[in-house]
């Protein structure tokens, strides 16, 4: 189980080892997403290479469509 932080809220995950498989663990593939880890933007292109341990802090928003 890895213990993060996200959007303030202590999670604790399974099977997650970076950013891309967090988004797909948390529902968000194929949204528009904003995602800062340990106060770092983290461009989508990098979510496979960005790996994730115990104590991160990460802050996702995701783009909702209006009009």
């Amino acid at each position: 189980m890895l213990k993060l932080k996200i959007n303030g809220e202590g999670r604790e995950l399974a099977d997650v080892a970076n950013v891309a498989e967090l988004v797909a663990a948390l529902d968000l593939t194929g949204k528009r997403v904003a995602l800062e880890k340990n106060g770092e933007i983290v461009p989508r292109s990098q979510y496979p290479a960005t790996g994730l341990v115990d104590g991160d802090e990460l802050e996702i928003v995701v783009a909702v469509g209006g009009g």
